[in-house]
């Protein structure tokens, strides 16, 4: 019975997530350095001892069966600590780590690499790499361990740690401010108001928390990101909502202004988030320690 249940081995795996990925056996034995005989030896093996077809052979492409594909599913986070395992003993030869972290541009440009010094004169032994991207991380298709991104916090089977909410402001250019005033008003135009599509919402929703009547339409300039709606603030283009940490260097040099005391918070937030298996991953247990302490502080 032992035998029977013995695992397959490392190079039948990556064969078989080789030929999966690449479509070809061909392709596969050329990535992994070995002949196309070899690969298929080896995918041929593997299937007689799972009993059951993995690949669909045609013409001119390997399709995966659906026994095929729920394999390379269960294997790939596997497959991945394999591989981080082997990259942390070749780079630092057991005395620390590596974790990818993907992180949205203007939280990770704004808020986490200003205070990453303190985090890497204190663990000098991790080794941070950094993806960025707008939305949420596809931990099955990646190699990230783990996400700092904006959401509700309720991705289903992955942990879900809160670490800063997003409180925003208005900010304008003095340049802008000199020719329309300081002060927003039912009467602003809504074509000054600066939209992001992190929080469409945004706008409509603070002038309620300020109390102005008003209902601002939609029809502002727009931008993908917090970071390009900050510079066209800086430009002159209008008036923008901002989280404090982002608009704080631009304050301090007097390229931007902020135009009220009150702030919104939005319904969603910053939430590290990650797999159950990178739960066990030292560097991940040490980063998050640091991470919360300093949303901690952000927030006393």
């Amino acid at each position: 019975m032992t035998s029977l249940l013995r695992a397959p081995s490392t190079m039948s795996l990556l064969c078989l997530e080789a030929s999966a990925r690449l479509n070809s056996f061909t392709a596969a034995a050329i990535e992994l350095r070995l002949t196309q005989g070899a690969v298929s030896r080896q995918i041929i093996a593997l299937e007689a001892r799972l009993d059951t077809r993995l690949f669909v052979r045609r013409k001119n492409a390997l399709v995966l069966t659906e026994a095929g594909r729920y394999y390379l599913d269960e294997i790939a986070p596997v497959l991945r600590q394999l591989e981080r395992a082997t990259a942390n003993v070749m780079a630092l030869k057991g005395r620390g780590g590596l974790l990818t972290l993907s992180v949205g541009a203007s939280l990770g440009s704004y808020w986490l690499i200003p205070r990453l010094p303190a985090f890497t004169r204190a663990h000098s032994e991790i080794t941070l790499n950094f993806a960025t991207r707008v939305g949420s991380v596809d931990f099955a298709n990646t190699t990230v361990d783990a996400s700092l991104e904006f959401g509700e916090g309720q991705r289903a089977h992955f942990k879900n740690e809160f670490v800063l909410p997003l409180l925003l402001a208005p900010y304008a250019a003095p340049s802008w401010i000199a020719m329309h005033g300081k002060t927003l008003t039912s009467c602003t135009p809504s074509s000054a108001l600066i939209h992001h599509s992190t929080v469409p919402e945004a706008w409509h929703a603070w002038f309620e928390v300020d109390g102005i009547d008003a209902k601002p339409g939609n029809t502002g300039p727009r931008y993908e990101l917090m970071s390009m709606a900050l510079n066209a603030a800086i430009a002159g283009l209008g008036v923008v909502l901002l989280p404090a940490f982002m608009a704080q260097d631009a304050l301090g040099m007097g390229r931007l202004k902020r135009l009220s005391r009150r702030q919104w918070r939005a319904a969603r937030g910053y939430y590290l988030v990650f797999p159950p298996e990178s739960a066990q991953l030292k560097p991940l247990q040490v980063f998050r320690s640091w991470l919360l302490a300093q949303a901690t502080a952000e927030q006393n």
